[in-house]
């Protein structure tokens, strides 16, 4: 049940809605007020523009480099003694949500390398070619297939760095345009876990609103499934309207030379991960049973050596290399400069230390806006002036989530932020919490794979990144910059229109009685 008034059915606001951090938290004090302390997040932001967008340079480090000027910037700002400054970006840096990003990532990254490595690239496109799956329709199916993989395990960075590894360079193989794959590959990140019961944002937007999982789920995929099916069809559109790159006469040879139906071998590897994850198991869990099973397979069915999955390369110096050298995963090697380690577990780790850093340095600023006041102040004056009746207090609710997520870019992060404000603006109007957990969710699953420099942006890219590495005919010039992908994410995009629409009109509004009514009326 629903209703489209513009008051509660019942009930009184409660007279204060924003309450500032606890006595025993601890408090920075800014020149120029509570405001400054958005200063080290603002410069990062106007930094990451004026890199991504402005210079076309989509370089992790640089970023890296932003985001520290901004700390080093605002510790000028700060009254009195600069310790409690440092305390609170070490506190941001440790929190779980940023680690648990980090984890994911490089098991995600471990696992996509397998696979890669493996041939599931060319299972893919001779799949693609057998089926008749041409150039303008793989954005679609990508975007359903990332939709339906991301719903399973829950992830939506894992699912991102999984499908860039490997459905974008069979797409762009097949002639598919890569900028829209790369927004295909986004958007169906954004619905499964938006949609997914074991997503960390799922999770955290029905605690923080005081919700069951379950109901939170069925009551918000009536959201999701609009957005999704009108995105479908954008991509099917826009497919058929934007080309593909010119991969020149060798496109036919490619074809030839990439399409191998045995490493669709690694389906199963997937589905290992899929089923685990629904089975309940942690994602670590599942995505490391996913690697065995990878492993096992690259390895019976000789897709790959076991030297090509973890490989030592020692100086002849060193103690016991030459005695041990006949192993398969170690090599003796003259050249300095080629000691070390290589293989598919090493290029699925190292490819994203640059990004965990920076996502660590990223939480830490945001710390230090949540601390300094800033995040408060934005809350307390959006609360007062703008959350008037309903209508307006859910327009709030999308517009500071989705702001607050614009600057704290891990989405899960986000909510854990927003969460308490949008659960205090919702319950002056009686707003139940399936409708606040649902428009909470929406705007931080949505925007946390939109923006340039949002997690799920940055993972994807960094995979993207390695692939000129994988494959002889990728080059530089077929990556999609972060900047460019923006407008073609369509899932996000269609996402948080439909909130606005359903704050205007009370589409699938919910009151708290309405919840009791339906309690009572099945008694």
């Amino acid at each position: 049940m629903s209703d489209t008034n513009d008051g509660p059915p019942s009930g009184d606001p409660p007279e204060t809605l924003a309450e500032g951090p606890s006595d025993d938290e601890p408090r920075i004090t800014f020149y120029g007020g509570r405001g400054m302390s958005a200063l080290p997040i603002g410069i990062f932001i106007v930094w990451a523009i004026t890199q991504t967008a402005l210079w076309r340079i989509s370089d992790t480090g640089g970023l890296i480099v932003g985001i520290l000027v901004g700390l080093i910037v605002g510790m000028f700002f700060v009254r009195g003694d600069w310790k409690t400054y440092a305390n609170t970006i070490f506190e941001g840096m440790t929190q779980p949500v940023a680690v648990t990003a980090i984890v994911a990532w490089i098991w995600a990254g471990m696992f996509a390398q397998l696979l890669q490595d493996g041939g599931f690239v060319d299972g893919l496109v001779w799949f693609a070619d057998v089926a008749g799956v041409g150039a303008s329709l793989f954005p679609a199916i990508t975007f359903v297939l990332a939709a339906l993989f991301t719903t399973g395990i829950g992830t939506g960075y894992g699912a991102t760095i999984a499908f860039v590894g490997l459905f974008f360079p069979a797409g762009v193989l097949l002639g598919a345009n890569p900028v829209l794959l790369f927004g295909a590959i986004l958007s169906g990140a954004i619905f499964g876990d938006n949609l997914a019961p074991v997503s960390d944002t799922t999770i955290v937007s029905a605690v923080t609103q005081d919700a069951d999982i379950g109901g939170v789920v069925a009551s918000r995929f009536k959201y999701v499934i609009i957005a999704a099916v009108v995105a479908f069809v954008g991509y099917i559109v826009a497919g058929q309207a934007m080309a593909g790159l010119e991969l020149g006469e060798q496109a036919r040879q490619l074809l030839a030379a990439e399409s191998r139906p045995i490493g669709l071998v690694h389906l199963i590897s997937m589905l290992v991960v899929i089923g685990a994850a629904v089975a309940g198991r942690h994602i670590v869990e599942a995505i490391s049973w996913g690697i065995v099973v990878a492993i096992a397979f690259n390895l019976v069915f000789g897709l790959a050596s076991l030297s090509d999955i973890l490989l030592f390369r020692a100086p002849p110096d060193a103690p016991l290399a030459e005695p041990l050298a006949g192993l398969p995963i170690l090599t003796v090697v003259t050249d300095p400069d080629a000691v070390g380690v290589t293989g598919s577990l090493m290029s699925g780790v190292s490819g994203f230390l640059e990004l965990s850093i920076l996502v660590l340095f990223i939480i830490g600023a945001a710390q230090i806006m949540i601390r300094g006041g800033a995040f408060q102040a934005i809350l307390d004056w959006s609360i007062e002036h703008l959350a008037t009746n309903v209508r307006n207090a859910e327009l709030t609710m999308v517009g500071s989530a989705a702001l607050i997520n614009a600057i704290i870019t891990i989405n899960t992060a986000a909510e854990v932020a927003i969460g308490p404000y949008i659960s205090k603006i919702g319950e002056r109007f009686n707003l139940n919490g399936y409708r606040r957990a649902n428009i909470l969710d929406g705007q931080t699953a949505a925007l946390g794979y939109i923006f340039p420099w949002s997690g799920g942006v940055l993972a994807g890219y960094t995979e993207m990144q390695l692939l000129p590495q994988q494959y002889e005919w990728f080059d530089q010039g077929m990556l999609v910059t972060p900047i460019d992908v923006v407008p073609f994410v369509f899932q996000g995009w269609l996402l948080v229109a439909v909130f606005i629409i359903a704050a205007m009109t009370g589409f699938g509004r919910e009151y708290v009685i309405d919840r009791e009514s339906e309690e009572v009326a099945r008694l």
